[in-house]
């Protein structure tokens, strides 16, 4: 019954974004699907895993370098442009994971903030990223050699495939043998060691499925918005993606989604206040995390679990 009910629900909500275009502008649209994959990738880090990283905002960007880079400078086709970004992603993922893994807790959060740090000074001094001015002009290549994604419709439904394709493999790996290891290493990390499993390359597998999926995120960014910028791979941007997943629902399926398309919202209908917008952010969050400890979608969850009791 329960699986029935969470297949309508997400058939809706297929059916609601299938539908959404033609009421709602396709770019801002295409905006928060990308952060909400980048979301849903940084909760599969914190939400299942249990280790914060206050430098996944590394993965995103660099993605969106490298597959600005290839589809400008080598005329790559769409798909070659975020595979190039997934992987570069998943490298420097490999990297600052096998040194950040060794540690837990706030050390672990602070070494990826310092190797994040380095990253973004790497991105200001490199001619390749065009440092203040950003890359931009970054094309909408042909996927496959076939379609053209200059329209905003078919650029919408392919990056609505491919962030779909996206959570359905975060939900299969959620819900995997893999899965539960990380979800006892997240409960009680010396219970998993004891029981026999090499915790800190569950980890780094982890953290490296998490940066590819951020990079996948910040390359489809770079390619729908046709810039990548020193803000993508800038602290804050890590920052503000810990503030979307818990909106929206720490170590749940749907709550970095609906977390992101909330932050990106409020900054989108609220920018005529200009600096306010992140005050009036602030104060959003600091009410939803009093009143909804849960997050939005944990809360409704809750709800409705004790409401079919």
């Amino acid at each position: 019954m329960l699986r029935s009910k969470s297949a309508l629900l997400y058939a809706a909500l297929l059916v609601l974004a299938i539908a959404a275009p033609h009421g709602i502008y396709p770019i801002f649209l295409m905006k928060c699907l990308c952060f909400a994959l980048f979301a849903c990738a940084f909760n599969l880090l914190i939400g299942y895993t249990g280790l914060l990283s206050f430098g996944h905002a590394a993965f995103f960007g660099v993605a969106g370098y490298v597959c600005g880079y290839a589809l400008k400078e080598w005329g790559v086709t769409a798909e070659v442009g975020l595979l190039l970004g997934m992987v570069g992603a998943a490298l420097l993922g490999f990297v600052i994971g096998s040194l950040a893994v060794r540690r837990q807790g706030i050390y672990f959060a602070m070494i990826t903030l310092a190797l994040s740090q380095l990253v973004y000074f790497i991105c200001v001094q490199s001619p390749l990223t065009h440092a203040e001015d950003g890359m931009q002009g970054v094309p909408r290549n042909k996927l496959l050699g076939i379609l053209d994604l200059s329209n905003d419709l078919v650029m919408y439904y392919v990056a609505l495939a491919i962030c779909c394709a996206a959570f359905w493999l975060i939900h299969r790996i959620i819900h995997s043998p893999f899965g539960q290891v990380l979800k006892s290493i997240r409960e009680n990390e010396q219970r998993a060691l004891s029981l026999g499993y090499d915790v800190d390359r569950y980890k780094l597998l982890a953290f490296v499925l998490s940066a590819a999926l951020a990079g996948l995120a910040g390359a489809l960014k770079a390619q729908t918005l046709g810039l990548a910028t020193l803000t993508d791979v800038h602290w804050h941007q890590s920052g503000e993606v810990v503030l979307m997943t818990l909106l929206g629902g720490m170590g749940t399926i749907l709550g970095p989604v609906v977390g992101a398309f909330t932050i990106i919202g409020l900054q989108n209908y609220l920018a005529g206040f200009g600096s306010w917008v992140t005050v009036i952010t602030g104060v959003i969050f600091v009410v939803c995390v009093l009143a909804f400890r849960r997050g939005i979608v944990g809360e409704i969850g809750a709800w409705w679990a004790r409401r079919t009791r």
